[in-house]
């Protein structure tokens, strides 16, 4: 059994479904990405995968444990950063270390989260505000604080899709920094649209594909391994066979479904130019 197993997952939001016989399993210390367009429903299975959204059918489970709720094990980053606006980014670090080392004193909460602070770089903006940050530095203590928690598992929910190309560039390389520092290696599960950022960083990769349709529910594609050897550079992904083997798989993942679906409605339509033709006998 793989350390994060999702079976036969459904999900409908009224009359629309959304995802359909899901299945899913991430091996212990394994990063994997999944790749989808917008609104294709990623996001929705990132939460029933993290507990924070129940399926309609199937399960999940971590480390053999079935889960119903966020697990303690877990962090998660969004988009959004999820700051706490009131307090400064070390304030925000380390409540999220007494969280989950309650027994810790103060002062080593404080150096705990001043660690991870100053390993994304902020080492001068610890008593600085959200406001008062750029959201390339938001997110990087949103990440910092996803990190001193020394999670089993990490959920990337697009970090790095509010950001402009430049700093996603240089975030990007700091999340593969910090996922290979850590000891023992975080299981990661991350969503993202962005196919060049899942082969700079995932171990596997798979498309999440809603057809042609906005009525089909997502399926998720078989898994494209990534072999590349770490640590990857953004520039030598484009030029490496690997990675544009890797690239072009995972493309056509994305458009087969599709593509095999105005294919059949094309089959089913009755062609326009026929008339139905009267056999008349004398």
């Amino acid at each position: 059994m793989a350390f994060i197993e999702l079976r036969e997952i459904s999900k409908s939001y009224g009359s629309r479904r959304v995802l359909a016989g899901v299945n899913l399993g991430v091996e212990e210390g394994e990063f994997v990405c999944i790749v989808g367009a917008s609104a294709s429903g990623k996001t929705t299975l990132m939460k029933i995968a993290a507990g924070l959204v129940a399926p309609d059918g199937g399960s999940i489970a971590i480390g053999g444990q079935a889960i119903t709720s966020f697990p303690r094990c877990a962090s998660i980053v969004f988009q959004n950063y999820s700051l706490l606006p009131w307090f400064s980014a070390l304030e925000n670090v380390r409540l999220a270390v007494e969280s989950a080392f309650p027994d810790w004193p103060n002062a080593k909460q404080k150096d705990h989260a001043v660690k991870y602070l100053d390993l994304v770089g902020l080492g001068s903006a610890h008593a600085k505000r959200p406001g008062q940050l750029s959201g390339g530095m938001r997110q990087r203590v949103a990440i910092a604080r996803a990190f001193a928690v020394e999670p089993r598992v990490l959920f990337l929910d697009e970090p790095f899709g509010a950001l402009d190309a430049l700093t996603r560039a240089t975030r990007q390389q700091e999340l593969a920094r910090l996922c290979e520092a850590q000891r023992p290696r975080a299981t990661v599960l991350m969503i993202t649209n962005s196919v060049n950022e899942a082969i700079l960083l995932a171990d596997r990769i798979l498309a999440l594909d809603r057809g042609a349709s906005r009525r089909d529910a997502a399926s998720l594609s078989t898994a494209a391994p990534v072999t590349l050897e770490r640590p990857r550079a953004a520039d030598l992904l484009l030029h490496d066979e690997e990675a544009v083997r890797v690239r072009a798989r995972i493309t056509e993942l994305l458009t087969s479904g599709a593509s095999r679906d105005r294919i059949k409605r094309r089959a089913a339509r009755p062609a326009v130019n026929s008339v139905p033709v009267e056999v008349c006998s004398e």
